[in-house]
């Protein structure tokens, strides 16, 4: 009676969790393609490349939740969005879910009516300072001249730092990045604030690379991943385990090469992610495959790091904090069981 009890409560859970899912899953599954809310072009994370075909660790991330649903990673729609409509996007429904290298915070997280699903790139600000300055450390600029686009957020993480490190400073405002990074080869301003992220693409900018030094402090930290919109619990845990799959894909070993491979390994944790055994797809309302389909589709995220960001890139960023958390950084997924 107990026994029969219990397969009833499983049973009840599992179509609660279908049912939650059933607005967006459906809406993608009966489109047949997944609609992405990307950026309008960030080397590494989102950016169409010589063919016109869009690459990136975000873009990734979004094919991988394609292969996870639609059984096909290339079934994905890239929306290009800019910093202020990339939120408003996402809230009316014209995207399923945003990868659009956006910081989680408690205001985006509590009051939006949005909710992000996973980290997928640890962010760090730095200061970057020419030679000529002659400093070493961030805790040596007491006094400089900092250059602040006036819509950039990222005015408060820099009067932060200089608050907690009793310093003072001095905003030159601008009104584009070009403008900063003129302003700031022609000595207007001493300081020019950077996310890793954004790092390559602003050398880029630089008449001079050469002449500009990233110090070694971190300013502030975002977490950057993915975001849908609140209200839908089941799409949310789609998103979520999509990129969790993949983490812990790289930790087991499983990469796009060898998951076929896999199949026939007796590691209980493998066959768990590859859905041979346990609970499989059914908590998700997806097929048992849909880890599989993700890992030899798009990779494991050590894959997808290293062909968008890292080794295999022509970026060769280091992995820092996005490394697996055996291996010096703080990634990690929970266990599929």
């Amino acid at each position: 009676m107990r026994k029969t009890a219990s397969i009833t409560a499983l049973l009840l859970v599992v179509l609660l969790v279908a049912g939650a899912a059933a607005t967006t899953l459906d809406e993608v599954r009966k489109r047949g393609t997944l609609r992405c809310g990307v950026s309008t072009g960030l080397a590494g994370f989102s950016k169409p490349d010589a063919k016109g075909r869009w690459t990136g660790l975000d873009v990734d991330v979004c094919r991988a939740v394609a292969a996870a649903v639609l059984g096909d990673a290339e079934q994905v729609k890239f929306v290009p969005l800019t910093r202020r409509e990339r939120f408003t996007r996402l809230q009316a429904g014209d995207v399923d879910i945003l990868a659009r290298n956006t910081a989680w915070t408690l205001t985006r997280d509590s009051s939006l009516g949005l909710n992000f699903t996973h980290t997928t790139f640890f962010d760090e600000l730095h200061f970057l300072v020419t030679k000529r300055l002659g400093v070493r450390s961030a805790g040596e600029l007491d006094g400089s001249t900092v250059c602040l686009r006036a819509d950039d957020p990222n005015d408060r993480l820099v009067a932060d730092f200089f608050a907690r490190n009793r310093m003072h400073y001095r905003a030159v405002t601008v009104d584009s990045l070009q403008q900063a990074v003129s302003s700031f080869e022609g000595g207007r301003c001493d300081v020019l604030p950077c996310f890793l992220s954004s790092l390559p693409g602003l050398r880029a900018r630089l008449t001079r690379p050469g002449e500009a030094v990233t110090l070694p402090e971190m300013v502030a930290r975002a977490p950057l991943g993915p975001v849908v919109r609140q209200g839908d619990d089941g799409w949310f845990n789609i998103v979520r385990w999509t990129i969790f799959a993949m983490i812990d894909a790289e930790e087991l070993g499983v990469r796009s090469g060898n998951v076929d491979k896999m199949l026939d390994s007796p590691n209980p944790a493998i066959r768990r992610l590859l859905g041979l055994e346990g609970i499989r797809g059914v908590g998700l309302g997806l097929s048992d495959d849909w880890a599989r389909r993700i890992i030899r589709q798009v990779g494991n995220y050590g894959e997808v790091f290293a062909r968008n960001l890292g080794s295999r890139s022509s970026l060769k960023m280091q992995r820092g904090l996005n490394a697996l958390w055996n291996s010096g950084g703080i990634q990690y997924a929970p266990p599929f069981r």
